[in-house]
């Protein structure tokens, strides 16, 4: 009989749903840790057998010492062999609880690798991964030297938040100056980097012994920073099978996987295709499944659930059996979203047979499609881009703290 395992499943925000079931129906017992604000969200209670609850502080962080305090209590009666973090800004903490209660999986040193963008350009850098010019703003020696070499704009980034937040474009050395004495002590928790033009593409992948077992590379048609910050409209497509692109991004996540110790789980990168030397740049990973319902576009693509699937491997690396991927399918697939101004919007009038999905979320409209013609991806995407334009769209500025 093959043994049970516990997994403690650690999302504060909503999502990872398919996970939870998967990893249920894979006879592990599923404990779900979460933020208290979510008790009410539409989780997939049935295939979780327990769910625990955090408090967050007035500044929207959480206590690990009450984390810490509240698992040791829980695990003086119940087993957990194993954490996952389904949300970014749960991969500390997991990595953080791993170390402390001494169970296997990624620990904070590697977990740094795929939360902290410094961490991340400064690893991806040596390891001879192409990098966009930057510096940490802890020393003012080091920005001054930054700024005689780097050509403007560049961005300010947080080191650790998800997506598009908090990032601030400055045109000159003197706008630099004035964000970083903006930031007075936070400035630590921040980064500068060289902004290059380009095209930017994510990479979407699951891996098994440091190996990868399946990736699928699609292109921003709107990036997350232009849709963040321009109010604009999100749409991704899958990269052309085969191509030089997919090629090289590719080989550029495997070298990025490989240097940050990447042993098994999901992962998203992103890259960018210099518009001057058609380089691909390494922009940022995280280990976990894409957010912005990019693992249903390449569900769409290839048949494969990459939430299902990372949840078999984590169970299969635990009990150390082997893992199966599914068979692969290679359709084009492509997503586009945007904030509507009609809470319930009515999507009737777009009926091609080629939808795969629509978003179901108020002031919110949104498809998938998918062709075995990635030209038809593109004329559809295009055309919905500019009904939606016409017809629904909204836009809202972005917070300062990320609002998720």
């Amino acid at each position: 009989m093959t043994q049970s395992l516990s997994f403690l499943c650690i999302s504060t925000f909503f999502k990872g749903n398919e996970f939870l079931r998967s990893c249920k129906q894979a006879g592990n017992t599923v404990y779900l840790l979460t933020n208290k604000k979510l008790e009410h969200k539409p989780w997939a209670r049935e295939f979780i057998d327990e769910v625990f609850y955090l408090e967050e502080k007035p500044d929207g962080s959480f206590s690990m010492d009450e984390i810490i305090a509240g698992l040791a209590y829980m695990m003086r009666s119940k087993k957990v062999d194993r954490i996952v973090a389904l949300d970014d800004f749960d991969v500390e903490k997991a990595a953080h609880l791993r170390e402390h209660f001494r169970i296997a999986g990624m620990g904070q040193t590697t977990s740094r690798h795929f939360r902290d963008k410094l961490a991340m350009r400064m690893k991806a850098q040596e390891a001879g991964v192409k990098v966009p010019m930057f510096t940490s703003l802890f020393n003012d020696h080091d920005i001054f030297e930054f700024t005689q070499k780097v050509t403007f704009p560049c961005v300010v980034k947080p080191r650790s938040e998800a997506s598009a937040t908090g990032i601030k474009k400055v045109y000159n050395s003197e706008q630099l100056w004035e964000v970083v004495h903006h930031l007075g002590d936070k400035r630590h928790e921040y980064l500068v980097e060289q902004f290059r033009p380009g095209d930017v593409f994510h990479v979407d992948s699951l891996s098994v012994d440091g190996k990868f077992v399946f990736t699928r590379c699609s292109q921003y048609l709107s990036t997350p920073m232009e849709v963040a910050h321009g109010g604009g409209i999100f749409r991704s497509v899958t990269v052309p099978f085969g191509s030089k692109d997919d090629k090289a991004l590719q080989k550029a996540n495997t070298q990025v996987m490989k240097a940050f110790g990447m042993k098994y789980s999901a992962s998203h990168s992103e890259f960018i295709k210099d518009h001057e030397t058609g380089e691909i740049i390494f922009l940022e990973t995280a280990s976990r499944v894409g957010g912005a319902n990019l693992a249903e576009m390449v569900e769409a693509s290839s048949g494969i659930n990459l939430w299902r699937e990372w949840a078999k491997i984590e169970t299969a690396m635990a009990k150390g059996e082997d893992y199966t991927l599914p068979a692969v399918e290679n359709n084009y697939s492509g997503i586009i979203i945007s904030l509507s101004n009609q809470q319930h919007p009515n999507t009737e009038s777009f009926n091609d047979s080629e939808i795969y999905w629509r978003i179901d979320l108020e002031y919110h409209i949104g498809f998938i499609v998918k062709s075995n013609s990635r030209e038809k991806v593109v004329e559809l995407l295009d055309n919905y881009a500019q009904k939606i334009y016409d017809n629904f769209h909204a836009s809202a500025p972005i917070p300062d703290k990320s609002a998720h």
